[in-house]
């Protein structure tokens, strides 16, 4: 295991105390008989690939705005009932909707996530999640690392990395076979692209949201075409790193970049900010989550 910071320790040793230990791995002495499973030459057999739980039984998310359904209802505030991973609006028929049903999913679900929330900020959250022991622990992070004063702020790849590990680390001390469901990034430079063309759009922006990216909108220079370029770069850099972490825990599904693939109208936008998505793109979310979840195989 990495090093971890103070506060992830701290965090962690509360949860500890709350759930069972992680079992240790059982030693074999040199002269033991091979395990089951080995070969007769003294090989193991590979490990079977661990069977995907298609109907998992509760549900945790843990991420930013999107996740908490800001302004998809009301300006500048969040509106968990239209999230994507825990709502209850029917209109989104969220994801653990879509799972559970109704009833379980206001019984069996719970949202950790915080608006304006980065990476770093999701091994806390987590900590709380695993508390629940749920069965699937959907993950929607990473905009707000993007979406900084300037691109020099923006969190850089390497700790992008380590603070996605740490979180997962979170996850696998306690639950060890909880299942991941991981979103990618969204495309931020589709967003500036989208929105620029409305004139509301634009003014809201100047209040400081995503300055990175949506700052200036309708400068075309160099010097800007550069910076949306270079915040673009990042966000992908990011969605590698997300891809590649996932593919190492046995229990983790990446969407395979459906979120930033996706192209996304100004009817999926909210029409407070032309930023998070509207309840429409909340439920386009949930959709495409639970068509992950559900798949019979990741997706490729």
């Amino acid at each position: 295991m990495r090093n971890r910071s103070h506060r992830s320790r701290a965090v962690l040793a509360v949860v500890a105390a709350a759930l069972l230990g992680v079992a240790g791995c059982d030693a074999t002495g040199g002269d033991s008989p091979a395990p089951n499973g080995s070969t007769a030459a003294g090989r193991p057999s590979p490990r079977p690939t661990p069977a995907w739980d298609r109907s998992p039984g509760s549900v945790a998310a843990v991420g930013d705005s999107i996740t908490r359904g800001f302004d998809a209802c009301t300006v500048l505030s969040d509106c968990p009932e239209a999230s994507w991973a825990t709502g209850s609006d029917a209109g989104v028929r969220s994801l653990a909707v879509r799972l559970l049903g109704a009833a379980g999913a206001a019984e069996h679900s719970w949202n950790y996530a915080v608006t304006g929330a980065r990476m770093a900020d999701l091994p806390g959250q987590m900590a709380q999640a695993v508390t629940r022991e749920p069965d699937l622990v959907a993950v929607m992070a990473g905009a707000n690392d993007a979406c900084r004063s300037s691109v020099s702020a923006m969190t850089s790849v390497a700790e992008f990395r380590t603070d996605f590990e740490d979180a997962l680390d979170t996850l696998r001390e306690a639950l060890p076979k909880a299942q991941v469901y991981v979103a990618s990034v969204p495309d931020l430079k589709r967003l500036w692209s989208e929105g620029r063309t409305n004139p509301l759009g634009k003014q809201v922006w100047k209040l400081g949201i995503c300055p990175s990216m949506l700052g200036d909108a309708d400068s075309l220079d160099a010097a800007a075409t550069l910076r949306r370029d270079t915040v673009q770069d990042r966000v992908e850099a990011y969605n590698t790193v997300l891809a590649e972490v996932c593919a190492k825990d046995r229990y983790c599904r990446f969407d395979g970049g459906a979120v930033f693939d996706y192209r996304f109208g100004t009817d999926e936008l909210s029409h407070w900010d032309w930023f998070h998505p509207s309840k429409s793109g909340q439920a386009w979310l949930a959709e495409t989550a639970y068509r992950v979840v559900t798949a019979r195989k990741p997706v490729a």
